[in-house]
């Protein structure tokens, strides 16, 4: 986060409006199913030593008395921990109210247009490429595309679950359909496709683009490396066929950033939001003028590609 007041405006935010909307459907007195879209954030990046369920785990209590439990949450950012907070919020009003409530647990999204938002230029995405909204692997397709070495935040060893953005809009059309029953519990997905190890996905755009990786300090207060297992098969079991990481597919993604690249600001590519005060002191060091774009990639064709405008939009979540 950028500060303190960042952090505030976020916990008020995102809270308060989960909390808001859970009223404003009681007020209703309409049957309304409630489909939250929230992150695999929830429960934390660190090797959890075993698949993560889908929302619920198993456990043995004292006694040995067996029973099923909402996953322990382990944010990771601020943010992260909104959403934790609204996870709470969804079994409160559900057991209270019996309101229906799914929660989609998302990973990273990459790419940029579903096939609906491809039939005009004026449905097209936001492309974020900063250190705040811009996910990993855009972010490196971007960077590939405009011959800027690859930001890859400490060892690159952070493992994470991604899904293209066309899955996601699947995924939320499948949850749409398929609403738990009134007083059910809450419904919890994992959103996502696959896992990947943050530097192996650096290495592949860096083979397609020919562009350096640069190891930076991170900016986060992160494991610099962990294992992550993750269950999809309620998705999947509902007619799901995830789209994988795919060379072929980054095409999509480099094409846009060629077709705006006159909206890209070099100054935003590095971090500008740090976790503490150590990571901001290990950072110091980050000169955001010291990104240059390589002009000759201007007219190189790049096997990568993107998607809508660039966007620069900063205040960090």
């Amino acid at each position: 986060m950028k500060t303190s007041k960042a952090k505030r405006y976020t916990v008020d935010n995102n809270v308060g409006g989960a909390n808001n909307l859970c009223c404003a459907v009681i007020d209703s007195e309409l049957d309304i199913h409630i489909v939250h879209l929230g992150t695999m954030g929830v429960y934390g990046y660190g090797t959890s030593g075993g698949e993560i369920p889908e929302g619920y785990i198993d456990v043995i209590l004292p006694g040995g008395r067996e029973a099923n439990i909402l996953h322990p949450a382990h944010p990771g950012s601020v943010y992260h921990a909104t959403k934790c907070l609204d996870a709470i919020l969804w079994q409160f009003y559900q057991k209270n109210d019996q309101l229906r409530i799914t929660d989609l647990h998302q990973g990273i999204v990459w790419g940029t247009n579903t096939p609906q938002c491809a039939l005009d230029d004026r449905l097209v995405n936001r492309f974020d490429y900063d250190g705040d909204y811009g996910t990993v692997l855009n972010r490196f397709l971007m960077q590939g595309a405009m011959g800027v070495p690859l930001t890859v935040y400490g060892t690159g060893g952070q493992t994470r679950a991604f899904i293209h953005i066309s899955d996601t809009a699947r995924c939320i059309d499948i949850a749409i359909n398929n609403p738990p029953n009134k007083g059910d519990r809450v419904e919890i997905f994992n959103q996502v496709a696959e896992t990947r190890r943050v530097r192996d996905i650096a290495e592949m755009v860096a083979k397609m683009t020919g562009v350096e990786a640069n190891f930076i300090p991170n900016p986060r207060q992160e494991a610099a490396e962990n294992e992550l297992d993750v269950s999809n098969r309620k998705f999947c079991n509902l007619g799901l066929n995830p789209i994988t990481l795919d060379e072929g597919l980054f095409d999509e993604v480099t094409e846009v950033v060629k077709k705006y690249k006159s909206r890209c600001n070099p100054r935003k590519i590095l971090p500008a939001s740090f976790w503490n005060k150590a990571r901001a002191a290990e950072c110091a060091s980050l000169d955001p003028d010291s990104i240059k774009i390589d002009a000759s990639k201007e007219e190189k064709k790049v096997e990568v590609a993107g998607v809508a405008h660039l966007n620069t939009t900063a205040t960090t979540a």
